[in-house]
């Protein structure tokens, strides 16, 4: 079970890393490279999504993507249309930071149907958007607003209503191609306000960004541009 394995990864101070493919953006012929790649850096996991990606590719990504890995492979979904059986898991998002209730409660009515007879482990995920100094795919596609990265009291606020209304994940994200990852402070004090496991992504472009990510408090650091431009 994936969730399990991060909730007692995060119990013992285990530190997770998850590669993020945008099928969209990684060419299915350079799979195998790719695969090649997530083992060198001993990655955990690997999500797959993204904003914009045309019907059935994530399908056909994560079938591909399997003959070439053991890794959990996790589906990061920009829209419902993008979930497929053939991954092992699916962070069920509920878009806490912004106000837009397509991505609040709309988009999961409309994943029901593929996943009332799923075989995917679903895990009940409080995505919060963090101000990363562009205006990210993401933030396009909601219509949203991040939450700027001096607002600390509202990311802890945020990310403890998740938690109250019953996510077992709470993911702070500055966004694809991020100039800034996300506040160390932030990161700080979120950890200490909530008792569930917290992923962090977007901006992290070197080890010292890495490292620094995972001792300010996050249990999943997760990589996707940096990765892209073979950074890491």
């Amino acid at each position: 079970m994936i969730l399990s394995r991060v909730q007692k990864a995060a119990k013992k101070g285990e530190k997770l890393l998850a590669i993020l493919l945008d099928p969209d953006k990684s060419k299915i012929a350079e799979i195998q490279e790719i695969a090649k790649r997530i083992d060198t850096i001993k990655a955990d996991f690997i999500l797959v999504g993204g904003s914009f990606v045309e019907n059935n590719l994530t399908e056909h990504f994560v079938i591909k993507l399997k003959k070439h890995t053991t890794l959990p492979i996790i589906l990061f979904p920009g829209d419902y249309s993008q979930i497929t059986n053939e991954a092992d898991g699916l962070l069920f998002l509920s878009l806490l930071s912004g106000r837009n209730p397509e991505y609040l409660i709309n988009q999961q009515i409309k994943a029901v149907p593929y996943l009332k007879n799923s075989t995917l482990e679903i895990i009940p995920t409080g995505y919060i958007l963090i101000d990363g100094g562009t205006k990210s795919s993401v933030l396009k596609v909601s219509k949203t607003n991040p939450i700027p990265q001096n607002d600390i009291e509202l990311a802890v606020a945020t990310s403890v209503a998740g938690m109250y209304k019953g996510k077992q994940l709470i993911y702070l994200e500055a966004g694809s191609g991020a100039k800034n990852s996300v506040n160390s402070t932030m990161i700080q004090e979120v950890k200490k306000q909530i008792n569930i496991p917290l992923i962090v992504g977007g901006g992290i472009k070197t080890k010292e960004q890495l490292k620094n990510v995972y001792n300010c408090g996050a249990d999943v650091a997760v990589i996707g541009t940096a990765f892209e431009n073979k950074e890491f």
